[in-house]
Formats: C-alpha cells, sequence, structure tokens
C-alpha cells in the first residue's frame, strides 16, 4: 500500500470552546466556492481501492465482492463529500457544532462503507480510515477527535497483524495520525481567527453602545433643563395671565425663544456638536433661576477658567441648575467658578423622598473622569447641596 498524504487542504470547522451555553458567532469565516473542491482533490488517494475492486469485478464475473467493493468506494466518496457539504451549510446557517448524535451518525456510516470496502477489497480498504479520521477532526471537539484517531490508527495496526497475509500497517497508521494531527492544527487557527472576529464584533457593538450612551446623555442634559425652565416659565405665566397680563405675554415670549433653543440645541446634538459656552450657561442659569423665584448668586466673569475646562464647567453649571430648580425647593443658588473649580450649591431642603441618582450626575461624572476632574456631591448642614467639579 502507497502512504496516504495528510488531506489537509479540507477546509475546517469553526468551532467555539466547548462550552455548551455559548451561542454562536454572528460572524463567521466562509468558506470559498471551491471548499468542496479541495476535499474532493483528496480522493485521488482512494485511487489503489477503486483500482483494486475494478480489477476484482472485472476478473471475478462469477463473484460480488468486486462489485461491492466498487460501489462502497464510490459511495464512500459520496459520502465523505456529503459531509463535508452538510458541514458546510452548518457554516452558512452559523451553527459551529455539530450535534453529537449527527457525528455519530455521519462517523459511523462512514465506518460501515469503510467495513464494507476492507471486507471486499481486502487490506486496501483501510484507505478509508484516514478520511474517517478528518471527518471526525472536523465534527467532534478536540477530545473526542483525539481518542477517535488514536483508536483508528491502533485499529489499523491491529488487523495488519492480525490477518494472515496483510503487510505491516504502519504507513497507513502514521497517515491516520498525520492526517488528525494537521487538521486539529488547521481547526486551532480557524478557531482563533474566529475568536478574533468576534472580539472586533463585540468591540463594534461596544463602540455604538457607548455612542448611544453618549447621545442619550446629552439629550437628557440639553432637553432636561431646557423643559425644566420652560415648564417653570409655563406655569409663571399661567399665574400671572390675570394678575399681569403683560408680565404673563413676556413670559411666553420667553417660552417661545426657549422652546426654539431647544430645537437648536437637538439639532447640535444629533449632528454630533457640542456648543456649549461658559458665560452662555451662566445667562440661562440667571434667567432660568429668575423665572423659579430663586435668587441667582452668580459669577460676572469666566476669565479664570481654563479653555479645556470650559465645556465641562459648563456643563456643572447646566446640570446643578436644573436640579437646584427641580428638586431643591431653595430660595438661592449660588455658582462659584475658578481656575480649577466650579460649584453649584443651594439652600434648599431638597425632595421630601431619598431620589437614586440620575442620568444628568452619572453623564457629568463621566464628563470630569474624561477631563481628569473629579465629581463631588455633599448635602449641607442644616439644608442645602453642594455640586462640585473640581480638576486639582
Amino acid at each position: 500500500m502507497s502512504t496516504l498524504s495528510t488531506p489537509s487542504g479540507t477546509p475546517p470547522r469553526e468551532r467555539v470552546p466547548e462550552r455548551p451555553s455559548e451561542q454562536p458567532a454572528s460572524t463567521v469565516v466562509p468558506w470559498g466556492r471551491g471548499g468542496l473542491v479541495f476535499a474532493a482533490v483528496w480522493l485521488v488517494f482512494l485511487a489503489d481501492s477503486l483500482h483494486q475492486a475494478w480489477l476484482l469485478a472485472w476478473n471475478g464475473r462469477d463473484t460480488v465482492a468486486g462489485v461491492v467493493g466498487l460501489l462502497a468506494t464510490v459511495v464512500f466518496a459520496a459520502a465523505y463529500l456529503a459531509a463535508f457539504a452538510w458541514v458546510r451549510g452548518q457554516r452558512h446557517r452559523q451553527m459551529l457544532d455539530v450535534e453529537p448524535a449527527r457525528a455519530a451518525l455521519i462517523l459511523g456510516g462512514l465506518l460501515g462503507l469503510v467495513a464494507v470496502m476492507t471486507l471486499s477489497l481486502g487490506e486496501v480498504g483501510l484507505a478509508g480510515l484516514v478520511y474517517v479520521t478528518v471527518v471526525g477532526v472536523v465534527c467532534l471537539p478536540t477530545r473526542p477527535a483525539a481518542v477517535l484517531t488514536v483508536g483508528l490508527a491502533a485499529l489499523s495496526l491491529a488487523l495488519g497483524a492480525a490477518i494472515p497475509g496483510w503487510s505491516a500497517m504502519g504507513g497507513l497508521a502514521f497517515s491516520i495520525c498525520t492526517a488528525g494531527f494537521a487538521m486539529w492544527g488547521v481547526q486551532m487557527l480557524m478557531i482563533r481567527n474566529v475568536e478574533l472576529l468576534r472580539a472586533r464584533e463585540q468591540n463594534s457593538r461596544l463602540a455604538v453602545q457607548e455612542e448611544r450612551n453618549r447621545f442619550a446623555r446629552d439629550l437628557h442634559d440639553i432637553l432636561g433643563h431646557s423643559l425644566t425652565v420652560i415648564t417653570v416659565k409655563a406655569e409663571l405665566a399661567s399665574r400671572l395671565f390675570t394678575a399681569d397680563p403683560e408680565r404673563a405675554r413676556t413670559e411666553l415670549a420667553d417660552l417661545e425663544r426657549l422652546s426654539r433653543d431647544a430645537l437648536a440645541d437637538v439639532r447640535r446634538a444629533v449632528e454630533g456638536y457640542r456648543e456649549l459656552t461658559l458665560p452662555g450657561e451662566l445667562a440661562r442659569a440667571r434667567v432660568a433661576l429668575q423665572a423659579a423665584d430663586i435668587v441667582a448668586d452668580l459669577p460676572n466673569s469666566t476669565d479664570d477658567v481654563p479653555s479645556e475646562l470650559r465645556e465641562l464647567f459648563a456643563w456643572t453649571v447646566r446640570e446643578g441648575v436644573t436640579n437646584v430648580i427641580r428638586h431643591s425647593g431653595a430660595r438661592t443658588c449660588t455658582v462659584r467658578l475658578a481656575a480649577d473649580l466650579v460649584e453649584v450649591r443651594d439652600d434648599g431642603p431638597g425632595p421630601v423622598e431619598q431620589r437614586p441618582p440620575g442620568h444628568g450626575l452619572a453623564g457629568l461624572r463621566e464628563r470630569a473622569a474624561a477631563a481628569g476632574a473629579v465629581l463631588l456631591t455633599k448635602r449641607l448642614q442644616p439644608a442645602g447641596f453642594l455640586l462640585q467639579v473640581s480638576a486639582r
């Protein structure tokens, strides 16, 4: 018998780690259109079996051994290709693991055909064991595939030694082990490729999720402040409608302006722009606090704040003043600015019930951390609340 080469060109199966609960990846390394062609090329090593079967069928017309051997070899080659075609279909459906029952059925069928080939053709029929090994590595996890490979190699050696007239099967056993090891190496390479693709896909999902969180945070910060001010002014205009119509008209005009500003802010957020300015936020804070009947103690200048902290401090003023108007019940609100510090302080009792931290403070904490600053919140005694962002 001629030594069989390893069918290492056979397309491998991508396998995930052996955890039944693990879901298949949504990104799968596709096979090329020539995948089955490569699998078929290695069938050339069944030529000895086909030749022997043809000779028996031609010379032994009064027996069925040659005909059965010929048919069994052809069916074995077709089954080998069909197994890879089925596995390929599994890959296109992103099903990376072969069910144990199906794998046992496939391997059992191939081993049965090898047995028929061997009984009909003799030792040359054992050439099919190499292909059974390759299919086993494709369909089985690593440990069962290793057991199958060693078992088939040992079987070939045992048959060669036990049956009179058969040659030593050392070359076949070596081919079986080589084929199994080579296919296992290709399998490991493909598993690493799948893991890399999964990691990339996971990074992409995380990036999309991070962008969604950023947009949600910005939208909350923008609309939360604007809608709070609009609500306060609407309530004030409603109270002044009969008592002071002129003042009510002024408040309604402010409502129109604020709603237009909020719409513009949303459009900027959707477009990815962040054009907050610290002086602009202080001006907005003054108007909003006045509308809420809260005395505002705000700085008149922002010149001391460095440019790299201005956007962060602007968000801090916006979030702090919004919370003062919404939750504090305060009479005064004080904003303090320094080169590396901003504080928003009020004298209110705060909400009656303890409130969990909102999205606004969580988003502000993320912004502060990104700028190398620290956010501090603290209840004051006997009443009041402090929001501080420090870059010291």
